[in-house]
């Protein structure tokens, strides 16, 4: 893993971070349902032109169709749309550590049931993850937590993780860019259908949701996965999601910065169990791998 490999994986947890926080900011002003749905239009017509711009092609192999559509439906519709349902009632710091699991749930899966063998390390890895979720939420709990939202969030990260086991390697063969624009219209589609069954659309106009909604689009929309899939086509998916573990820090920092979100001892006790377990779990597979 080269300089340039461990900046761009830095880049990608900073902005994959800040998703939360500008999420949180938009459903304030615009129903979630439609502020996501007109996100992955906008953001996936950029990628889809940029793509043709640099001569890649609508013609996919079977496996990336798949993983396209997978992905559409299962990320950006199902685990974004009920994040940002969530995040309506839930702060965005909690959204970004229960998001941030992924990796561990992953990491679980491919061991329980896919047959992958996972080293002490790995599984030191997953207990610390369970503990610092038990934590935060022990202390969360306590307060004036939304259940239903939490809820909605636990369910979306389940989503992600089946999304990412079931189309482990189904992205290369090129035309990524492309890849990423037509997931992203794919996800656009399904939260039209969503929005139109079970949402009154609501826009406030504002120059904060002007901001985060701009934002959004550029920036976790496009850019962090563009980033994303350099990193994966690089130095390997395993790798890849080694950077994973930053992104507890990250989104509780950023929501703590700019939404003014406090965080407890036990949150911040958590978190840093959490990121632990994070790594563990990757720099364990790194080495079956």
């Amino acid at each position: 893993m080269d300089i340039r490999a461990i900046l761009m994986g830095l880049a990608f947890a900073v902005m994959w971070s800040s998703a939360f926080t500008s999420a949180r900011i938009i459903v304030m002003d615009a129903s979630p349902l439609l502020a996501l749905s007109l996100r992955y239009l906008i953001s996936g017509l950029i990628g889809v032109g940029i793509a043709l711009a640099l001569g890649q092609s609508w013609r996919l192999t079977p496996a990336q169709w798949r993983a396209t559509i997978i992905f559409g439906v299962l990320q950006n519709a199902v685990y974004l749309g009920l994040n940002f349902i969530a995040m309506q009632t839930i702060e965005a710091s909690l959204a970004a550590i229960i998001a941030s699991t992924m990796p561990l749930l992953v990491g679980f899966a491919a061991w329980a049931f896919l047959g992958e063998k996972l080293r002490p390390l790995g599984i030191a890895g997953l207990f610390a993850g369970v503990i610092g979720v038990a934590i935060i939420m022990g202390a969360r709990l306590g307060g004036q937590v939304d259940l239903y939202g939490l809820i909605l969030c636990a369910i979306g990260v389940v989503a992600l993780t089946a999304a990412t086991l079931l189309v482990r390697g189904a992205t290369s063969g090129g035309n990524f860019l492309m890849v990423v624009g037509l997931q992203m219209l794919v996800g656009c589609v399904a939260l039209s259908i969503a929005t139109a069954l079970f949402e009154t659309p609501r826009i406030d106009p504002s120059l904060r949701l002007t901001l985060a909604f701009a934002y959004t689009c550029l920036v976790p929309g496009l850019a962090a996965t563009v980033v994303w899939f350099w990193l994966v086509n690089r130095i390997g998916a395993t790798r890849a999601a080694t950077f994973h573990f930053l992104n507890p820090f990250f989104g509780v920092a950023i929501a703590a910065l700019l939404l003014g979100e406090t965080l407890g001892p036990r949150d911040i006790l958590g978190v840093a169990i959490i990121a632990g377990g994070i790594l563990a779990v990757q720099v364990s597979r790194q080495r079956r791998a």
